[in-house]
């Protein structure tokens, strides 16, 4: 059971990570539709780079995921380089974008709904697991499920109150996108570990 647990949160984690990848591509095609000239040009072309590297990270995931156990657990730097490489494509988007439409808000917008989303899923998907282990040894995922909700909640209304402050900086979203998730990051690697506890 322990390794089948393990997957399934590395799985959910890298699900997240798609999701915010998915909702930054679908904000960014919707602002290209509001550009004109030289920039909506150069734009088209950096989504066009931006589908490349989603679909890079995918097919990295996938090969990954039906690697097993043993290479899921050394692919963080992988994935992290993967991430690397759409963020600059992204950048390269926000750039030929210029100021025509308010891509960086509506991005942050959108990957803060699906990092909201990925919280809750790992939520509840580990409140699932938890619940079929026997009541002595759930204690530590219960523990990973409670600390995971207080994270999240922490998330939560950090982008709330920038939801609120309409003239923040590229800069500060991203960086609480960053913090977001590298809590989320954690807390599936604590939950990770509780499973290991627990088998």
């Amino acid at each position: 059971m322990e390794t089948r647990s393990s997957v399934h949160v590395y799985l959910d984690w890298v699900k997240g990570r798609l999701d915010e990848v998915d909702a930054t591509l679908a904000s960014a095609e919707g602002c290209t539709a509001k550009l004109y000239g030289d920039a909506r040009a150069k734009a088209d072309r950096a989504v066009a780079s931006m589908h490349q590297a989603r679909d890079a990270f995918g097919k990295f995931m996938k090969e990954q995921a039906e690697a097993g156990q043993e290479t899921l657990a050394h692919s963080k730097t992988a994935v992290d380089n993967q991430w690397a490489l759409f963020e600059r494509s992204f950048q390269d988007y926000v750039e030929a974008a210029g100021k025509q439409a308010d891509v960086e808000r509506a991005a942050f917008e959108a990957r803060a709904a699906a990092q909201g989303k990925a919280w809750q899923e790992a939520i509840d998907n580990l409140h699932k697991s938890a619940s079929a282990f026997a009541a002595d040894r759930r204690a530590d995922l219960e523990k990973a499920v409670t600390q995971m909700k207080t994270q999240a909640d922490t998330a939560k209304l950090k982008f709330d109150k920038l939801y609120e402050a309409k003239g923040e900086s590229w800069v500060a979203l991203k960086t609480a996108l960053s913090e977001s998730r590298a809590a989320l990051d954690r807390a599936y690697q604590a939950a990770q570990e509780a499973f290991k506890r627990a088998s």
